[in-house]
Parts: C-alpha cells; structure tokens; sequence
C-alpha cells in the first residue's frame, strides 16, 4: 500500500509528521500518537460549544484590540464551521487524554487557525492558534467553561423535552384507562386498592420532579470560568473579555452566561458540574423505578400479574416461539445503570480536583453528555414504542383487587383490628375473599359489608 502523504509541522518540542489533507497542526498530532486509547473523542456537543466560545473570543478580541479586524474575521467564520460539525472529521483527539483538555483546545485552536487561513486564501500575515485563536484564552478556563455550555444546553434542548414527552404518554394514559381499579402493593405483598391512573400518574410526577431537579441543577453552570486563563488570575486575559464572550453566549442560546465569581473555585473544583450529574443520577433512578414497576406488572401473560399488556415490538426468544419479552423497558434499565455509573465517575472526578485546575475535564463532559444523551433517547423510544401502546387488563386488574385479603382493612373501624385480622387470616387459608369469609361469620350484616368492601370506596 503507498504511503500516507504527509507535511512537517513544527510546535514547541520540535517537528513532526502530520497527514497532508489534515486540518490539524503539531500539537494534535502529537496527542494522537500519545493518548490511542479507546478511539473515542469527545462530544458532538461539546466541539459545538468550543467551536462556539472561539467564535465569540473572536468577536471580543476584535472589539478590544487584541486581535485585528481581518483575522478575527476569518477565525470567527472558520469557528462558525467548527460549531456547524462541518469539520467533525478534523477532531481526532481521544476522550482519555491530558486532563485540563488541553489537546482538544489546541485541536480546535489549530484546524481553526489553518480553516481560517484557507479561507482567506493562505495570504499574509498568517493566522497563528495560540497567538490569534486562543488570544485572551487558556485551555484551563476554555475547557470547563465548553463542558458547561454543552452540558447545560444539552439539558434544555433533549432531555428536558424528553422527560414532558414521556410524562404526557403516561398522562395521556391515565386519561384514557386510569379509572380501572386494580391490587395495590407494599413491600411486593398485596395491599388495599388503587386505580391504574393512580400508577400512571405517579410516574408521570416523578418524571415531572425529576426534570425540574435537573433543570435547576442545568440552570447552576450559568457561571464560567472564562477569563481565568491558566490558574484564575486572568493573567493575559483583557479586562471585559469573558463578559463580551458570555454576552455573546446568552444571546445565541437564549440562557445567561456569565464570568464566575471566584474563577480560582471555577477552575479548581468541578462542583456544579457533579451536582448536575447527581441530578441526572437521580433522573436515572426515577427511570428505573417505572420501567421496573412496568416491566413487573406486565409480568406474565399467564404465570405473572400481567395487568398491563406491552405491544409487541419484536420476538422474545430464539427458542420459545410466541414469547414477547418487555425489551424496551430493559432498555431503560440498562442506560439508567450507565448514567449511575457515569455519576460515580464523575464523582471521583469532582473530588479529585488539585489546587488550582481539576484534571478530569474531558471524563466530566464525556460522562455528563453520553448520560444526557442517553435518557433522552431512551425516554422518547420508550414512550413512543412502549407507552403509547399500553393496554389495561380491567378483568384481571380487577380480579386481584377483589381477592386480597387487605380488603379486610375497611372493616377493621366496625370490627377491630384483631377480628379483620382472623378473618383476613381466614380467607388466605381457604382461598376465599375477604367478603365471603365475613359473610358467613356474621360478623357485619350483608348491606354493610357490601357497602364496606365496596372496590369504588378503597379508590
């Protein structure tokens, strides 16, 4: 096979071969030869967000002299392709590399700097990544200022309408067949009745909860630590910089950025970014619960609850012919344990913060994103392909009600609890209803025990 075409870049450590149709310079190069580990790189999202900080150092730079007219111009336009992801191919560099992000900054500052250039037409004066891109910048205050404008913009723009998208299916639901009273449970035992909307409705608030914990957690990395530069101190950062780029930042996404307040604590620590994740954890587990409450009721068709009925989206088994299998719902328990899993990393990654920089950046904005990501793809399959499609089994919901022996707790007012107890105690026995057993006691004339065990007065 004919070699690869190369070109000589040069960086601070000396020359090295670079792919001759790649954007890229040196330091890139560098990181790829460095870091082969698990062949991914970071986020759509977060490229996006970086693309979109350059773009808006650009305009800052310009406006305060840093940078002259003509090549922040040129940066600027060249960013604009960045953010778009027209240039994806370009960003090489792995997730699991140095940990202030400093190979993925110098990524961008490089195929920015050389897009640029192209697209003024290579002419002079040259268009430099550190000296013009990354003007007014550091990797340590651009990088986790990236991950919390990807991750909060992420928040607002999938998962927030993914979590109303499957609330809306269970209330859609609840309209429509949350009148059937069915068995409640406590602690997997029969307990007094409750109607199915009464289920429905609660996953839908825990939905509804759990969206407004992330939100508000989303809402917390509003503060940057743009214009921090290396270790907090703004050094070579000109005063009104960030608050130019975070003027910019609020106005094309709609949301207020602005410079931290203690820039040291910005880049030192990674605290809002784990309260988010904790909020996202706790999103996870709401997830889980449902799909699991779901999945358990659905239970059967013939040896289980099977009060629900799941459509039937794909055959269960490769050997049981007929056997439907409630996958989508699995799906949901697979990605919350990822997102607890990410939480956990990112925990150790907050924690783990030195001094002046928090080396784990590029794990936090991988960890916080896939977990973004994942519920809200997961949440829209499984309303549409599995909630929407929900059926009730009013008979067999009904049928369990009417047999639970904790029906025996509406007479315990009339009778006692020690009496309810005997004759709920009865009925398990000889595997007759509450009703029944009562009746034949005499414990109650019929009228009142009908008007007692009434299934409509439990509900």
């Amino acid at each position: 096979m004919p070699e690869e075409a190369t070109r000589r870049e040069r960086d601070a450590l000396g020359e090295i071969e670079v792919p001759a149709d790649a954007l890229w310079g040196a330091s890139t190069q560098r990181a790829v030869e460095n870091f082969p580990i698990s062949g991914e790189r970071l986020p759509r999202e977060f490229l996006g967000a970086l693309a979109q900080i350059k773009r808006a150092a650009a305009l800052a730079n310009r406006e305060l002299g840093v940078v002259d007219a003509d090549r922040s111009s040129w940066i600027e336009q060249a960013a604009a392709e960045v953010e778009s992801g027209a240039l994806d191919a370009h960003f090489p560099v792995d997730v699991f590399q140095t940990g202030s992000g400093t190979s993925t900054n110098m990524n961008a500052n490089e195929v920015i700097a050389r897009r640029a250039e192209d697209l003024r037409g290579n002419a002079e004066p040259r268009i430099h990544p550190n000296d013009h891109v990354n003007a007014s910048q550091s990797s340590n205050d651009v990088i986790p200022t990236a991950l919390h404008v990807a991750a909060r913009e992420s928040v607002h723009a999938t998962l927030l309408p993914a979590f109303e998208h499957l609330s809306e299916a269970f209330r859609a639901k609840q309209r429509t067949v949350g009148s059937a009273i069915k068995l409640g449970r406590t602690h997997g035992m029969d307990a007094t009745p409750v109607r199915v909307g009464d289920e429905l409705g609660a996953w839908a608030s825990q939905l509804e909860s759990a969206a407004r914990r992330v939100r508000e957690a989303a809402d917390g990395l509003g503060p940057v630590a743009l214009g921090g530069t290396a270790v907090g101190n703004g050094l070579n950062c000109p005063a009104g910089f960030a608050e130019r780029v975070c003027e910019q930042l609020s106005d094309w996404n709609g949301r207020r950025y602005e410079r931290a307040s203690d820039p040291f604590a910005a880049q030192g620590a990674q605290d809002a970014a784990v309260h988010l994740s904790s909020a996202l954890r706790g999103a996870a587990t709401a997830s889980f619960k449902i799909a699991s409450d779901v999945r358990l009721l659905a239970a059967g068709p013939r040896g289980g609850i099977a009060e629900l009925r799941l459509p039937a989206i794909q055959p269960g088994s490769s050997i049981m012919p007929g056997k439907v299998n409630p996958v989508l719902c699995e799906s949901v328990l697979q990605v919350s344990a990822q997102v607890v899993g990410h939480d956990a990393a990112i925990g150790v990654a907050g924690l783990s913060g030195q001094l002046e920089l928090n080396t784990f950046l590029p794990l936090v904005a991988r960890n916080l994103l896939e977990s973004i990501r994942l519920l809200s793809q997961v949440s829209v399959v499984f309303a549409d392909r599995c909630v929407a499609g929900l059926e009730v089994d009013v008979e067999r919901a009904r049928g369990w009600a009417e047999q639970s022996t904790a029906l025996a707790t509406a007479l315990v007012p009339r009778i006692g609890y020690d009496r309810a107890a005997e004759l709920a105690k009865t009925a398990f026995a000889s595997g007759r209803t509450v009703r029944e057993v009562a009746l034949e006691s005499g414990v109650l004339p019929e009228e009142e025990l009908d008007a007692l065990l009434d299934l409509e007065r439990f509900v």
